[in-house]
Protein backbone atom coordinates (compact mmCIF):
# COMPACT_ATOMS: atom_id res chain seq x y z
CA UNK A 1 0.00 0.00 0.00
CA UNK A 2 1.06 3.67 -0.66
CA UNK A 3 -0.04 6.33 1.83
CA UNK A 4 -3.11 7.20 -0.19
CA UNK A 5 -4.04 3.97 0.06
CA UNK A 6 -3.05 3.58 3.70
CA UNK A 7 -4.94 6.87 4.80
CA UNK A 8 -7.89 5.69 2.94
CA UNK A 9 -7.95 2.02 4.12
CA UNK A 10 -7.78 3.70 8.03
CA UNK A 11 -10.54 5.69 7.54
CA UNK A 12 -12.70 3.09 6.05
CA UNK A 13 -11.18 1.15 9.25
CA UNK A 14 -12.83 4.33 11.66
CA UNK A 15 -16.45 5.17 9.54
CA UNK A 16 -16.89 2.39 7.20
CA UNK A 17 -17.78 2.88 3.37
CA UNK A 18 -20.46 5.18 2.62
CA UNK A 19 -19.40 6.59 -0.10
CA UNK A 20 -16.73 8.19 -2.68
CA UNK A 21 -17.45 11.86 -1.77
CA UNK A 22 -17.38 11.37 2.20
CA UNK A 23 -14.40 9.21 1.98
CA UNK A 24 -12.93 11.91 0.23
CA UNK A 25 -13.59 14.70 2.59
CA UNK A 26 -12.65 12.28 5.57
CA UNK A 27 -9.36 11.00 4.03
CA UNK A 28 -8.29 14.79 2.93
CA UNK A 29 -7.60 13.14 -0.57
CA UNK A 30 -9.17 13.99 -4.23
CA UNK A 31 -12.06 11.93 -5.23
CA UNK A 32 -9.83 10.35 -8.23
CA UNK A 33 -7.21 9.20 -5.49
CA UNK A 34 -10.09 7.63 -3.40
CA UNK A 35 -11.08 5.49 -6.29
CA UNK A 36 -8.01 4.67 -7.44
CA UNK A 37 -6.92 3.73 -3.99
CA UNK A 38 -10.46 1.62 -3.48
CA UNK A 39 -9.80 -0.05 -6.71
CA UNK A 40 -5.98 -0.93 -5.61
CA UNK A 41 -6.89 -2.29 -2.05
CA UNK A 42 -9.51 -4.51 -3.76
CA UNK A 43 -6.90 -5.75 -6.36
CA UNK A 44 -4.46 -6.35 -2.88
CA UNK A 45 -7.54 -8.05 -1.49
CA UNK A 46 -7.47 -5.74 1.43
CA UNK A 47 -11.10 -4.64 1.06
CA UNK A 48 -13.60 -7.65 -0.14
CA UNK A 49 -16.58 -6.72 -2.60
CA UNK A 50 -18.88 -5.19 0.06
CA UNK A 51 -15.75 -2.11 0.60
CA UNK A 52 -15.15 -4.29 4.31
CA UNK A 53 -11.81 -4.62 5.70
CA UNK A 54 -10.29 -8.15 5.01
CA UNK A 55 -8.76 -10.46 7.75
CA UNK A 56 -5.52 -9.20 5.65
CA UNK A 57 -6.23 -5.89 6.58
CA UNK A 58 -7.28 -6.17 10.22
CA UNK A 59 -3.89 -8.48 10.86
CA UNK A 60 -1.59 -5.59 8.86
CA UNK A 61 -3.47 -3.27 10.76
CA UNK A 62 -2.87 -5.53 14.30
CA UNK A 63 0.96 -5.70 13.17
CA UNK A 64 1.59 -1.76 12.38
CA UNK A 65 -0.38 -0.93 15.67
CA UNK A 66 1.65 1.67 17.90
CA UNK A 67 3.22 -0.21 20.63
CA UNK A 68 4.60 2.61 23.06
CA UNK A 69 5.21 6.23 23.14
CA UNK A 70 9.24 8.32 24.36
CA UNK A 71 8.80 11.56 24.83
CA UNK A 72 12.15 13.44 25.01
CA UNK A 73 12.13 15.84 28.90
CA UNK A 74 15.50 15.94 29.21
CA UNK A 75 17.05 19.37 27.92
CA UNK A 76 17.59 22.69 29.61
CA UNK A 77 15.16 24.06 27.43
CA UNK A 78 17.64 27.05 26.75
CA UNK A 79 15.40 29.34 24.35
CA UNK A 80 12.75 29.61 26.95
CA UNK A 81 14.40 32.05 29.16
CA UNK A 82 13.41 33.05 32.09
CA UNK A 83 11.05 30.41 32.44
CA UNK A 84 13.19 28.03 32.46
CA UNK A 85 15.08 28.48 35.44
CA UNK A 86 12.68 27.59 37.35
CA UNK A 87 10.19 24.86 35.28
CA UNK A 88 11.17 22.40 33.01
CA UNK A 89 9.64 23.27 29.66
CA UNK A 90 7.44 19.80 29.62
CA UNK A 91 5.72 20.87 32.44
CA UNK A 92 4.92 24.42 31.67
CA UNK A 93 1.03 25.28 31.52
CA UNK A 94 -1.39 26.19 28.96
CA UNK A 95 -4.72 26.94 29.47
CA UNK A 96 -4.82 24.98 32.43
CA UNK A 97 -2.91 21.47 31.73
CA UNK A 98 1.00 21.06 31.65
CA UNK A 99 1.98 20.24 28.21
CA UNK A 100 3.36 16.67 28.80
CA UNK A 101 0.41 15.60 31.21
CA UNK A 102 -1.89 17.14 28.29
CA UNK A 103 0.52 14.61 25.74
CA UNK A 104 -0.06 11.58 27.88
CA UNK A 105 -3.59 11.75 28.53
CA UNK A 106 -3.86 11.98 24.27
CA UNK A 107 -1.66 9.28 24.39
CA UNK A 108 -3.66 7.15 26.41
CA UNK A 109 -6.89 8.08 24.96
CA UNK A 110 -5.09 6.46 21.87
CA UNK A 111 -4.53 3.44 23.83
CA UNK A 112 -0.74 4.21 23.97
CA UNK A 113 -0.27 3.38 28.05
CA UNK A 114 3.39 2.25 27.22
CA UNK A 115 5.42 5.74 27.82
CA UNK A 116 9.11 6.48 28.19
CA UNK A 117 10.03 9.96 29.42
CA UNK A 118 13.99 10.70 28.98
CA UNK A 119 14.06 13.61 31.74
CA UNK A 120 17.73 15.51 33.07
CA UNK A 121 17.17 18.91 33.52
CA UNK A 122 15.00 19.32 36.41
CA UNK A 123 14.43 15.55 36.18
CA UNK A 124 13.12 14.99 40.13
CA UNK A 125 9.99 17.35 38.48
CA UNK A 126 8.84 14.85 36.55
CA UNK A 127 9.09 11.78 39.38
CA UNK A 128 5.38 12.24 39.94
CA UNK A 129 4.05 11.39 36.42
CA UNK A 130 5.12 7.92 37.76
CA UNK A 131 2.38 7.86 40.26
CA UNK A 132 0.14 9.69 38.16
CA UNK A 133 0.17 7.89 35.06
CA UNK A 134 2.36 5.15 35.15
CA UNK A 135 4.73 6.17 32.91
CA UNK A 136 8.94 5.21 33.09
CA UNK A 137 11.41 7.75 33.45
CA UNK A 138 14.78 7.21 31.31
CA UNK A 139 17.38 9.27 32.92
CA UNK A 140 20.06 11.35 30.64
CA UNK A 141 23.19 11.93 32.59
CA UNK A 142 24.88 13.73 29.65
CA UNK A 143 21.97 16.41 28.80
CA UNK A 144 23.80 19.55 29.66
CA UNK A 145 26.56 18.37 26.99
CA UNK A 146 24.86 16.49 24.32
CA UNK A 147 21.69 16.77 22.48
CA UNK A 148 18.06 14.54 22.54
CA UNK A 149 20.57 13.06 20.05
CA UNK A 150 21.97 10.98 22.98
CA UNK A 151 18.18 10.83 24.66
CA UNK A 152 17.18 8.80 21.54
CA UNK A 153 20.18 6.60 22.62
CA UNK A 154 18.70 5.89 26.00
CA UNK A 155 15.67 4.10 24.84
CA UNK A 156 16.92 2.37 21.79
CA UNK A 157 15.52 -0.85 22.54
CA UNK A 158 11.88 -0.10 23.01
CA UNK A 159 11.73 1.98 19.36
CA UNK A 160 9.59 0.15 17.47
CA UNK A 161 6.10 0.85 16.25
CA UNK A 162 6.79 3.94 18.43
CA UNK A 163 6.01 7.47 18.37
CA UNK A 164 8.71 9.83 19.32
CA UNK A 165 7.55 13.37 20.75
CA UNK A 166 9.22 16.50 21.93
CA UNK A 167 7.92 17.62 25.39
CA UNK A 168 7.30 21.16 24.57
CA UNK A 169 4.54 20.41 21.53
CA UNK A 170 0.89 22.03 22.62
CA UNK A 171 -1.80 19.66 19.85
CA UNK A 172 -5.51 20.95 19.57
CA UNK A 173 -6.57 17.80 18.58
CA UNK A 174 -4.84 14.36 19.38
CA UNK A 175 -2.22 13.62 17.03
CA UNK A 176 -1.90 9.83 18.44
CA UNK A 177 -4.10 7.03 17.29
CA UNK A 178 -4.32 3.54 18.17
CA UNK A 179 -4.26 2.37 14.21
CA UNK A 180 -0.61 3.78 12.09
CA UNK A 181 -0.04 1.94 8.56
CA UNK A 182 2.96 3.95 7.79
CA UNK A 183 5.66 5.88 9.32
CA UNK A 184 6.03 9.82 9.63
CA UNK A 185 7.50 12.57 10.65
CA UNK A 186 5.38 15.75 11.77
CA UNK A 187 5.50 19.03 9.58
CA UNK A 188 3.47 22.17 10.00
CA UNK A 189 1.87 23.99 6.81
CA UNK A 190 3.99 27.35 7.75
CA UNK A 191 7.15 28.30 6.37
CA UNK A 192 9.75 29.24 9.05
CA UNK A 193 13.18 30.36 8.00
CA UNK A 194 14.55 28.22 10.97
CA UNK A 195 13.47 24.84 9.29
CA UNK A 196 16.04 22.82 7.39
CA UNK A 197 13.07 20.32 5.15
CA UNK A 198 10.73 21.23 2.56
CA UNK A 199 7.77 19.35 1.52
CA UNK A 200 7.81 18.14 -1.82
CA UNK A 201 4.85 16.90 -4.29
CA UNK A 202 5.56 13.24 -3.25
CA UNK A 203 5.18 14.23 0.18
CA UNK A 204 8.87 13.76 0.44
CA UNK A 205 10.72 15.87 3.68
CA UNK A 206 13.87 16.65 1.46
CA UNK A 207 16.91 19.43 3.15
CA UNK A 208 16.79 22.81 1.98
CA UNK A 209 19.76 25.49 1.89
CA UNK A 210 20.50 27.16 5.55
CA UNK A 211 18.16 30.40 5.50
CA UNK A 212 16.01 29.48 2.65
CA UNK A 213 12.74 28.35 4.64
CA UNK A 214 10.75 25.24 4.66
CA UNK A 215 7.90 23.63 6.92
CA UNK A 216 8.08 24.57 10.71
CA UNK A 217 9.14 21.04 12.33
CA UNK A 218 6.84 20.31 14.61
CA UNK A 219 9.03 17.13 16.18
CA UNK A 220 6.38 14.40 16.31
CA UNK A 221 7.09 11.19 14.79
CA UNK A 222 5.74 7.42 14.45
CA UNK A 223 8.28 4.93 13.36
CA UNK A 224 7.33 1.47 12.18
CA UNK A 225 9.73 -1.46 12.95
CA UNK A 226 10.95 -1.58 9.68
CA UNK A 227 12.15 2.06 9.31
CA UNK A 228 12.81 1.84 13.68
CA UNK A 229 15.37 -0.47 12.83
CA UNK A 230 17.42 1.54 10.34
CA UNK A 231 16.99 4.62 12.85
CA UNK A 232 18.20 2.05 15.71
CA UNK A 233 21.08 1.59 14.00
CA UNK A 234 22.20 5.19 12.68
CA UNK A 235 21.62 6.78 16.29
CA UNK A 236 23.91 4.20 17.86
CA UNK A 237 26.29 5.03 14.56
CA UNK A 238 25.99 8.60 15.18
CA UNK A 239 26.71 8.62 18.84
CA UNK A 240 29.94 7.03 18.35
CA UNK A 241 31.10 10.52 17.04
CA UNK A 242 31.59 13.26 18.79
CA UNK A 243 30.76 15.61 16.00
CA UNK A 244 26.80 14.66 16.48
CA UNK A 245 27.30 15.69 20.29
CA UNK A 246 25.16 18.52 19.36
CA UNK A 247 22.67 16.46 16.80
CA UNK A 248 19.07 16.10 17.57
CA UNK A 249 17.81 12.99 17.11
CA UNK A 250 16.36 13.80 13.29
CA UNK A 251 19.88 13.71 12.34
CA UNK A 252 19.33 9.92 12.29
CA UNK A 253 16.02 9.93 10.14
CA UNK A 254 18.09 11.39 7.03
CA UNK A 255 19.72 9.86 4.22
CA UNK A 256 21.38 11.38 1.82
CA UNK A 257 19.07 14.84 1.25
CA UNK A 258 15.64 13.46 2.35
CA UNK A 259 13.90 11.89 5.43
CA UNK A 260 13.14 8.04 4.96
CA UNK A 261 9.43 8.78 6.22
CA UNK A 262 7.17 10.71 4.48
CA UNK A 263 5.78 13.71 5.93
CA UNK A 264 2.68 14.26 8.13
CA UNK A 265 1.59 17.78 7.40
CA UNK A 266 -0.70 19.79 9.65
CA UNK A 267 -2.34 23.13 10.17
CA UNK A 268 -0.31 25.39 11.99
CA UNK A 269 -3.46 25.98 14.31
CA UNK A 270 -3.66 22.46 15.37
CA UNK A 271 0.18 21.82 16.68
CA UNK A 272 2.15 24.30 18.35
CA UNK A 273 6.13 24.20 19.32
CA UNK A 274 6.68 26.40 21.90
CA UNK A 275 10.21 27.40 22.28
CA UNK A 276 9.91 30.51 24.10
CA UNK A 277 8.42 32.88 26.76
CA UNK A 278 6.54 35.01 23.81
CA UNK A 279 5.13 32.04 22.28
CA UNK A 280 3.78 30.94 25.28
CA UNK A 281 2.98 34.06 26.44
CA UNK A 282 0.77 34.70 22.79
CA UNK A 283 -0.99 30.64 23.07
CA UNK A 284 -2.11 31.70 26.63
CA UNK A 285 -1.43 34.93 28.37
CA UNK A 286 -2.97 33.73 31.37
CA UNK A 287 -0.85 31.00 31.90
CA UNK A 288 1.12 30.88 35.58
CA UNK A 289 4.41 30.07 34.41
CA UNK A 290 4.29 33.84 32.72
CA UNK A 291 4.71 34.92 36.27
CA UNK A 292 8.70 34.84 36.65
CA UNK A 293 10.75 36.31 39.19
CA UNK A 294 12.76 37.21 36.57
CA UNK A 295 10.03 39.56 34.51
CA UNK A 296 9.19 40.65 37.41
CA UNK A 297 12.63 41.79 38.24
CA UNK A 298 12.66 43.66 34.78
CA UNK A 299 9.20 45.36 35.37
CA UNK A 300 10.05 46.84 38.38
CA UNK A 301 13.72 47.79 37.91
CA UNK A 302 12.60 49.81 34.33
CA UNK A 303 9.02 50.87 36.10
CA UNK A 304 7.27 49.20 33.11
CA UNK A 305 4.32 46.01 32.59
CA UNK A 306 5.53 42.18 32.06
CA UNK A 307 3.86 42.65 28.36
CA UNK A 308 6.08 45.67 27.34
CA UNK A 309 8.57 43.32 27.66
CA UNK A 310 9.58 41.49 24.42
CA UNK A 311 11.75 40.17 21.89
CA UNK A 312 13.63 38.07 24.34
CA UNK A 313 16.87 36.36 22.87
CA UNK A 314 19.16 33.74 24.82
CA UNK A 315 22.45 34.16 24.77
CA UNK A 316 25.08 31.77 24.90
CA UNK A 317 25.46 29.78 28.19
CA UNK A 318 27.88 30.79 30.23
CA UNK A 319 29.78 28.58 32.49
CA UNK A 320 28.16 30.09 35.41
CA UNK A 321 25.08 31.63 34.42
CA UNK A 322 22.50 32.19 31.86
CA UNK A 323 21.71 34.88 30.44
CA UNK A 324 19.16 36.98 27.62
CA UNK A 325 18.75 39.61 25.45
CA UNK A 326 15.19 41.98 25.30
CA UNK A 327 14.02 44.67 24.56
CA UNK A 328 11.75 47.33 26.54
CA UNK A 329 10.43 50.43 25.24
CA UNK A 330 12.74 50.41 22.19
CA UNK A 331 16.17 50.21 24.14
CA UNK A 332 17.92 47.06 24.88
CA UNK A 333 18.98 45.11 27.77
CA UNK A 334 20.62 41.97 29.00
CA UNK A 335 19.79 40.27 32.06
CA UNK A 336 21.90 37.55 33.90
CA UNK A 337 20.51 34.49 35.93
CA UNK A 338 22.78 32.46 37.46
CA UNK A 339 23.22 29.17 36.91
CA UNK A 340 22.86 26.13 39.08
CA UNK A 341 24.64 25.83 42.50
CA UNK A 342 25.99 29.33 42.21
CA UNK A 343 24.50 30.81 45.21
CA UNK A 344 27.35 28.89 47.26
CA UNK A 345 29.79 30.11 44.70
CA UNK A 346 29.60 33.51 44.54
CA UNK A 347 28.70 36.15 47.27
CA UNK A 348 26.48 38.57 45.32
CA UNK A 349 26.70 41.30 47.96
CA UNK A 350 30.42 41.78 47.31
CA UNK A 351 29.59 41.77 43.54
CA UNK A 352 27.30 44.73 44.19
CA UNK A 353 29.95 46.57 46.14
CA UNK A 354 32.89 45.83 43.36
CA UNK A 355 29.93 47.54 41.00
CA UNK A 356 29.77 50.28 43.84
CA UNK A 357 33.32 50.87 43.47
CA UNK A 358 33.65 50.95 39.88
CA UNK A 359 30.09 51.77 38.02
CA UNK A 360 31.11 55.19 37.27
CA UNK A 361 34.63 55.06 36.04
CA UNK A 362 34.11 53.53 32.42
CA UNK A 363 35.19 50.62 33.22
CA UNK A 364 32.53 48.04 33.13
CA UNK A 365 29.29 47.64 31.38
CA UNK A 366 26.41 49.83 32.85
CA UNK A 367 24.23 48.49 35.52
CA UNK A 368 20.53 48.81 35.89
CA UNK A 369 19.75 46.50 38.83
CA UNK A 370 21.53 43.71 40.69
CA UNK A 371 20.02 42.55 43.19
CA UNK A 372 22.21 41.00 46.17
CA UNK A 373 19.74 38.08 47.35
CA UNK A 374 19.16 36.30 44.03
CA UNK A 375 22.06 37.46 41.69
CA UNK A 376 19.96 39.03 38.99
CA UNK A 377 21.27 41.55 37.22
CA UNK A 378 20.40 43.91 33.96
CA UNK A 379 22.62 45.36 32.40
CA UNK A 380 22.30 47.89 28.92
CA UNK A 381 23.33 46.13 25.81
CA UNK A 382 26.43 47.84 24.07
CA UNK A 383 25.24 47.15 20.38
CA UNK A 384 28.41 46.25 18.07
CA UNK A 385 30.33 44.84 20.93
CA UNK A 386 32.74 41.64 20.39
CA UNK A 387 35.07 39.52 23.08
CA UNK A 388 38.73 39.27 22.93
CA UNK A 389 39.64 37.19 20.47
CA UNK A 390 42.95 35.36 22.25
CA UNK A 391 44.70 34.71 18.54
CA UNK A 392 45.13 38.45 17.77
CA UNK A 393 48.18 39.89 19.38
CA UNK A 394 46.80 43.62 18.59
CA UNK A 395 43.82 42.47 20.77
CA UNK A 396 45.54 40.77 23.74
CA UNK A 397 48.07 43.94 23.72
CA UNK A 398 45.00 46.37 23.88
CA UNK A 399 43.21 44.27 26.64
CA UNK A 400 46.81 43.68 28.55
CA UNK A 401 46.69 47.59 28.74
CA UNK A 402 43.05 48.20 29.92
CA UNK A 403 44.06 45.78 32.25
CA UNK A 404 46.68 47.47 33.79
CA UNK A 405 45.61 50.56 33.90
CA UNK A 406 42.51 49.00 35.67
CA UNK A 407 45.52 47.91 38.79
CA UNK A 408 47.53 50.91 38.47
CA UNK A 409 43.93 52.83 39.66
CA UNK A 410 44.33 51.10 43.01
CA UNK A 411 41.12 50.23 43.73
CA UNK A 412 39.98 49.14 47.40
CA UNK A 413 37.24 47.10 48.52
CA UNK A 414 36.27 45.41 51.82
CA UNK A 415 36.77 41.70 50.81
CA UNK A 416 39.43 39.58 49.46
CA UNK A 417 39.27 36.57 46.89
CA UNK A 418 41.80 34.11 48.38
CA UNK A 419 42.70 31.45 46.06
CA UNK A 420 44.20 28.88 48.73
CA UNK A 421 41.07 29.14 50.63
CA UNK A 422 38.70 29.52 47.41
CA UNK A 423 40.32 25.56 46.69
CA UNK A 424 39.38 24.72 49.88
CA UNK A 425 36.00 25.48 49.84
CA UNK A 426 35.67 24.17 46.26
CA UNK A 427 36.65 20.94 47.73
CA UNK A 428 34.04 20.81 50.32
CA UNK A 429 31.58 21.55 47.88
CA UNK A 430 32.06 18.30 46.50
CA UNK A 431 31.31 16.31 50.03
CA UNK A 432 32.44 12.98 50.23
CA UNK A 433 32.74 12.66 46.49
CA UNK A 434 36.29 12.43 45.77
CA UNK A 435 38.30 13.96 43.15
CA UNK A 436 38.26 12.55 39.51
CA UNK A 437 42.10 13.09 39.66
CA UNK A 438 44.54 9.69 41.11
CA UNK A 439 46.77 11.93 41.53
CA UNK A 440 44.98 14.77 43.28
CA UNK A 441 46.40 14.85 46.66
CA UNK A 442 49.67 14.58 45.50
CA UNK A 443 49.18 17.79 43.45
CA UNK A 444 47.62 20.00 45.44
CA UNK A 445 50.60 19.42 48.48
CA UNK A 446 52.66 20.53 45.00
CA UNK A 447 50.40 23.66 44.64
CA UNK A 448 50.12 24.40 47.94
CA UNK A 449 53.43 24.22 48.67
CA UNK A 450 53.81 27.87 46.88
CA UNK A 451 51.69 29.86 49.29
CA UNK A 452 54.31 31.21 51.38
CA UNK A 453 56.40 32.08 47.89
CA UNK A 454 53.83 33.73 46.53
CA UNK A 455 52.13 35.65 49.91
CA UNK A 456 56.22 37.13 50.51
CA UNK A 457 56.57 38.00 46.69
CA UNK A 458 52.19 39.85 46.54
CA UNK A 459 52.56 42.32 48.96
CA UNK A 460 50.65 45.33 47.63
CA UNK A 461 46.66 43.92 46.60
CA UNK A 462 43.69 45.96 44.91
CA UNK A 463 41.04 44.92 43.51
CA UNK A 464 41.34 42.54 41.21
CA UNK A 465 38.95 40.87 37.92
CA UNK A 466 39.56 37.13 39.53
CA UNK A 467 37.60 36.34 35.77
CA UNK A 468 39.98 38.66 33.67
CA UNK A 469 39.40 36.22 30.71
CA UNK A 470 38.83 36.65 26.84
CA UNK A 471 35.49 36.66 26.72
CA UNK A 472 35.25 39.27 29.38
CA UNK A 473 36.83 42.01 27.18
CA UNK A 474 34.81 43.63 25.09
CA UNK A 475 35.60 45.78 22.49
CA UNK A 476 32.83 48.35 22.25
CA UNK A 477 32.20 51.28 19.17
CA UNK A 478 32.77 54.47 20.48
CA UNK A 479 30.99 57.07 19.98
CA UNK A 480 33.42 59.23 18.42
CA UNK A 481 34.77 56.56 16.62
CA UNK A 482 36.61 53.86 17.16
CA UNK A 483 36.28 51.18 19.88
CA UNK A 484 36.64 51.24 23.62
CA UNK A 485 37.29 48.72 26.19
CA UNK A 486 34.74 47.56 28.55
CA UNK A 487 35.55 44.58 31.20
CA UNK A 488 32.39 42.97 32.26
CA UNK A 489 31.74 39.74 34.82
CA UNK A 490 32.96 41.25 38.19
CA UNK A 491 31.37 37.78 40.25
CA UNK A 492 34.41 36.79 41.69
CA UNK A 493 36.33 40.17 41.84
CA UNK A 494 38.05 41.05 45.20
CA UNK A 495 41.30 42.28 46.89
CA UNK A 496 44.11 40.23 45.71
CA UNK A 497 48.32 40.52 43.86
CA UNK A 498 46.70 42.21 40.25
CA UNK A 499 49.56 39.72 38.28
CA UNK A 500 46.36 36.95 39.14
CA UNK A 501 44.28 38.21 36.35
CA UNK A 502 47.18 37.34 33.90
CA UNK A 503 47.17 34.13 34.70
CA UNK A 504 43.46 33.69 34.21
CA UNK A 505 43.70 35.22 31.01
CA UNK A 506 46.25 32.75 29.94
CA UNK A 507 44.60 29.37 31.07
CA UNK A 508 40.77 30.45 30.33
CA UNK A 509 42.41 31.24 26.64
CA UNK A 510 44.08 27.46 27.03
CA UNK A 511 47.46 29.05 26.01
CA UNK A 512 50.72 26.83 25.45
CA UNK A 513 54.13 28.37 27.08
CA UNK A 514 55.23 30.12 23.96
CA UNK A 515 51.22 32.15 24.53
CA UNK A 516 51.60 32.50 27.70
CA UNK A 517 55.53 34.80 27.60
CA UNK A 518 53.71 36.72 24.72
CA UNK A 519 51.03 37.40 27.31
CA UNK A 520 53.54 38.92 30.20
CA UNK A 521 55.12 40.86 27.78
CA UNK A 522 52.08 42.33 26.49
CA UNK A 523 51.43 43.58 29.97
CA UNK A 524 54.85 44.37 30.51
CA UNK A 525 56.05 45.72 27.00
CA UNK A 526 58.72 47.93 29.65
CA UNK A 527 60.23 43.97 30.54
CA UNK A 528 59.44 42.09 32.80
CA UNK A 529 61.73 40.86 36.10
CA UNK A 530 62.29 37.30 36.82
CA UNK A 531 60.84 37.22 40.11
CA UNK A 532 57.44 38.91 38.75
CA UNK A 533 57.74 36.32 35.69
CA UNK A 534 58.02 33.38 38.22
CA UNK A 535 55.31 34.68 40.28
CA UNK A 536 52.68 34.70 37.66
CA UNK A 537 53.76 31.34 36.97
CA UNK A 538 52.93 30.42 40.66
CA UNK A 539 49.71 31.61 39.88
CA UNK A 540 48.33 29.74 36.83
CA UNK A 541 49.48 26.86 38.88
CA UNK A 542 47.19 28.04 41.62
CA UNK A 543 44.87 29.02 39.41
CA UNK A 544 44.84 26.13 37.40
CA UNK A 545 43.95 23.96 39.95
CA UNK A 546 41.38 26.50 41.80
CA UNK A 547 39.03 26.31 38.50
CA UNK A 548 39.69 22.31 38.00
CA UNK A 549 38.18 22.54 41.61
CA UNK A 550 35.24 24.48 40.50
CA UNK A 551 34.99 22.16 37.36
CA UNK A 552 34.54 18.96 39.59
CA UNK A 553 31.90 21.25 41.71
CA UNK A 554 29.71 21.80 38.87
CA UNK A 555 30.76 18.41 37.03
CA UNK A 556 28.55 16.73 40.38
CA UNK A 557 25.32 19.40 39.13
CA UNK A 558 25.63 17.13 35.63
CA UNK A 559 27.45 20.31 34.02
CA UNK A 560 30.64 19.73 31.98
CA UNK A 561 33.41 21.35 30.48
CA UNK A 562 35.08 19.00 28.17
CA UNK A 563 38.94 19.76 27.26
CA UNK A 564 39.04 23.04 29.57
CA UNK A 565 38.57 21.08 33.26
CA UNK A 566 41.25 18.60 31.82
CA UNK A 567 43.77 21.84 30.87
CA UNK A 568 43.09 23.71 33.94
CA UNK A 569 44.51 20.49 36.35
CA UNK A 570 47.83 20.21 33.60
CA UNK A 571 48.40 23.99 34.48
CA UNK A 572 48.18 23.53 37.93
CA UNK A 573 51.02 20.35 37.19
CA UNK A 574 53.07 21.89 34.69
CA UNK A 575 53.83 25.35 35.99
CA UNK A 576 54.41 24.12 39.48
CA UNK A 577 57.28 22.41 37.76
CA UNK A 578 57.98 25.34 35.85
CA UNK A 579 58.07 27.34 39.31
CA UNK A 580 60.39 25.17 41.08
CA UNK A 581 62.80 24.93 37.97
CA UNK A 582 62.89 28.74 37.12
CA UNK A 583 63.40 29.11 41.31
CA UNK A 584 66.09 26.69 41.27
CA UNK A 585 67.74 28.42 38.48
CA UNK A 586 67.71 31.91 40.11
CA UNK A 587 69.36 30.16 43.42
CA UNK A 588 72.56 28.66 41.02
CA UNK A 589 73.09 32.12 39.59
CA UNK A 590 72.73 33.55 43.06
CA UNK A 591 75.79 31.29 44.18
CA UNK A 592 77.49 31.41 41.35
CA UNK A 593 77.67 35.29 41.75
Amino acid sequence: MNIQECDILNTIRKNSFVNQRILAEESGHSLGIVNKSLRSLMQEEYLDDQLCLTEKAKKEILEKAPKNAVILAAGFGMRMVPINTETPKGLLEVHGETLIERMIRQLQEAGIYEIYIVVGFMKEQFEYLIDEYGVELVVNTEYALKNNLHSMKRILSHLSNTYVIPCDIWCDRNPFSDCELYSWYMVSDCVEQESSVRVNRKMELVSVSEGMGGNAMIGIAYLLEKDAAFVRKRIWELCQDARYDGAFWEEALYQKDRMIVPAKVVSTLNAVEINTYEQLRELDSDSSQLRSDAIDTIAAALHVSAGEIGEIQVLKKGMTNRSFLFQCRGEKYIMRIPGEGTDRLINRAWEAAVYQTIGEKGICDEVVCLNPANGYKITKYMEGARVCNPLCKAEVTACMEKLKAFHRAGFQVDHEFDLFGQITFYESLRGEIPSVYRDYEKTKAQVFSLKSFLETEAQDKVLTHIDAVPDNFLFVPAKGGGEELRLIDWEYAGMQDPYVDIAMFGIYALYDRNKMEELIDAYFPEGCTRRIRIRIYGYISVCGLLWSNWCEYKRTLGVEFGEYSLRQYRYAKEYYRIVQEECQKLEEEKCSE
